[in-house]
C-alpha cells in the first residue's frame, strides 16, 4: 500500500469501537491545508444507519481461536529482510511453520505478468462457502517495505494459525499476493480467474495493508457494510479500538480488484492524516522502528476474533463447493 497518487486523506468516517456502543458513527474531514495546518475537524456523533445483520443467537454464539503469542508475531514480523522473491519464499515457510502442509494446502499461484507466484494457503471449511483473506507480499526499492507491507502478509501465517483450531463452515483462503505496488497485479490475476460459481460462494475478501502505523483503521467508504459493521462489534466485544479512516485520495489496494467482481470487501490499515504526513509509505523511512509494536499486536488480536466471528455471522445453506 498503497498505489500511491500522492494526494492527502481526506474524508473520514470514525467508528467508534473500544469502550463504545458497536451502533454509533462519526464522521470527520481532514482538511486538505498544508502540512502545517492539516487537522482533524470537530465529529458529530450520529447513529448508524445499518445494523449487524444477523440473528440473536448468531451474536450471542462463543466463538473459538487460539491467540499466536506477541513473541511469534513480532518474530514473523521481523522476518521482511530481502528482495521480494526472497520474501516470497520466506512467506510461504511461515506458513508451513504455522502448520499449513505444503502440496495439499499450501501452493503457489502462477500470475501473468510478474515473475512471481501468489502464496495460498486453504483452510477448508464444510459448507463451500469461501472467505478470502489477503495481502501483498513485495515491496518498493525505497526502505525496507517493513510497513508497506510485511506488516500485513507475516500476519496470514498467524491469522491462519488463529483460526485452524476449530472446524469451520466457510474455507479460509490465505493469499500473500504479488506486485501489487505494479498495479495489483497479483490481485487482479487472482480475481479475474474466478469462475462465476466461485465468485457467488465467496461472501467476504478481507485485505490488509500498511499496519502497525497506529491503531487499527478500516477504509469504511471501500468496504462493505455488514463486515464494517462486524468489526466495529468485535472491537467493542474485546475493547479494542478501530476507527475508519477513507484513503481514496491517497491511492489503492488489492481489495478493490474483487469489489470488481462484487464480492464483498473489507480493507484494515493503519494510516491516519498525521502517520501519512509523516512520509514513511514508499520512502526509506519504511523501517522495522517505524511500527508500534503494542498497536500490531491489538490489530493482530481484532483480526483474529473477527476472522473467527465471520463464519457464524456470514452463515448461510450449504452449497456444493465449485470445482
Amino acid at each position: 500500500m498503497w498505489l500511491l497518487r500522492g494526494l492527502p486523506v481526506s474524508e473520514n468516517p470514525f467508528f467508534l469501537g473500544a469502550g463504545r456502543s458497536p451502533w454509533r458513527l462519526c464522521w470527520c474531514i481532514v482538511q486538505p491545508m498544508s502540512s502545517a495546518t492539516r487537522r482533524l475537524k470537530l465529529c458529530t456523533v450520529i447513529a448508524i444507519g445499518w445494523a449487524l445483520q444477523c440473528s440473536t443467537s448468531t451474536t450471542a454464539q462463543s466463538i473459538r481461536y487460539k491467540e499466536v503469542s506477541r513473541e511469534i508475531v513480532e518474530a514473523r514480523l521481523r522476518k521482511y529482510i530481502g528482495t521480494n522473491e526472497q520474501r516470497e519464499a520466506t512467506l510461504k515457510q511461515l506458513f508451513i511453520e504455522a502448520g499449513c502442509d505444503e502440496g495439499e494446502h499450501l501452493s503457489e499461484q502462477a500470475v501473468k505478468g510478474s515473475k512471481l507466484p501468489n502464496v495460498i494457503c486453504v483452510l477448508p471449511g464444510t459448507s463451500g462457502k469461501v472467505v478470502l483473506v489477503g495481502a501483498h507480499f513485495d515491496r518498493t526499492p525505497q526502505g525496507d517495505g517493513v510497513v508497506d507491507n510485511w506488516s500485513s502478509a507475516s500476519l496470514l501465517p498467524s491469522l491462519y494459525e488463529a483460526i485452524k483450531v476449530e472446524p469451520r463452515r466457510h474455507t479460509y483462503i490465505f493469499v500473500g499476493f504479488t506486485d501489487e505496488e505494479q498495479g495489483e497485479i497479483g490481485s487482479r490475476f487472482y480475481a479475474r480467474q474466478m469462475t462465476k460459481e466461485q465468485v457467488a460462494v465467496t461472501d467476504a475478501m478481507v485485505n490488509m495493508d500498511t499496519l502497525g502505523l497506529g491503531p487499527t483503521e478500516v477504509w469504511a467508504s471501500h468496504s462493505d457494510k455488514r463486515l464494517t459493521s462486524a468489526l466495529g462489534y468485535i472491537a467493542s466485544q474485546l475493547n479494542l479500538h478501530v476507527t475508519g479512516m477513507n484513503v481514496e485520495q491517497i491511492g489503492s489496494t488489492d481489495s478493490e480488484q474483487f469489489a470488481e467482481r462484487k464480492i464483498p470487501r473489507i480493507t484494515i490499515h493503519s494510516l491516519t492524516q498525521q502517520t501519512f504526513d509523516a512520509g514513511i509509505i514508499h520512502t526509506a523511512k519504511d523501517k522495522f522502528s517505524a511500527i508500534r509494536l503494542d498497536d500490531y499486536y491489538q490489530t493482530y488480536r481484532l483480526l483474529s476474533a473477527y476472522l473467527a466471528y465471520l463464519d457464524p455471522f456470514l452463515n448461510g445453506p450449504d452449497v456444493k463447493s465449485p470445482q
